[in-house]
């Protein structure tokens, strides 16, 4: 098994509980990595033989896109697109974290980690 591992991928959404957060929005990181098997790419050089790592971050951007109340939520989403459009991935796992959340302080940020 090989792990892929987008990291840091940046969105502007609008994903939150309260109203302020469904209107302002947010800006939000997405850490993904995925478990699958590299082994044939790793002989072959050629991208059809392994996950395309572009097809997973436009997976991955359409499903931020939609808004969401709970990051939970968001994370679920996206290990279903994930698994859904690349049967062959054994794990999926995804960390969404909510930058400057407006919840009363200074606070950096609020993450959920979820994994399928």
């Amino acid at each position: 098994m090989a792990l892929i591992e987008i990291e840091g991928m940046e969105f502007y959404a609008f994903h939150g509980h309260f109203e302020v957060e469904k209107i302002a929005g947010n800006r939000f990181v997405v850490n993904l990595q995925i478990e699958t098997d590299c082994s044939k790419a790793g002989q072959t050089d050629r991208l059809e033989d392994t996950l395309d790592y572009q097809k997973a971050y436009l997976a991955v951007k359409e499903e931020m896109a939609v808004s969401s109340d709970l990051l939970e939520h968001v994370c679920h989403r996206i290990i279903q697109r994930i698994k859904t459009e690349f049967p062959e991935v054994q794990k999926v796992t995804v960390k969404v974290s909510k930058m400057n959340p407006p919840m009363g302080g200074q606070i950096e940020k609020v993450s959920v980690t979820l994994e399928g």
